[in-house]
Parts: structure tokens; sequence; C-alpha cells
């Protein structure tokens, strides 16, 4: 079960790459200050799902799931 948890925070990681290449891309060719509130706040939320899902597979690693198996 654990590997399965890791495996998709790991693909989460992926994502949030995909999510900071999207906020660099749309702040690039945005026209008007509104569209660059909503790509920092991707830009924003990537860097603390990546955050929150490294730390998470580091617990795993370490041997700590947590009582539901994750």
């Amino acid at each position: 079960m654990s590997e399965v948890c890791t495996r998709n925070l790991e693909r989460l990681v992926d994502l949030t790459r995909e999510m900071l290449a999207l906020a660099d891309e749309g702040d690039r060719d945005r026209i008007d200050p509104h569209c660059g509130i909503i790509y920092g706040i991707l830009r924003d939320g990537a860097y603390r799902l990546r955050k929150m899902a490294e730390e998470e597979v580091s617990r795993h690693e370490q041997g700590g799931g947590g009582q539901d198996g994750g």
C-alpha cells in the first residue's frame, strides 16, 4: 500500500512541475494583470503541494506512514 501511495505522491510532484510551467507560460503570455493573479495563485499552489508531497514521500522512505497506511 505504501508503495502505491508513494508513487501517487511522486506523480503529484510531477504534476506540480507542469503547473509551474503553465504558470510561467501563462504569465508570459497574459494580456492583463487579472490573469497574472490567477497564474500567481497556480504557482503558489504548486510550490505548496510540491513541498507537502516531498515531505510525505520522505516520511514514507523513513518508514513512517501513519495509522491509515499512507
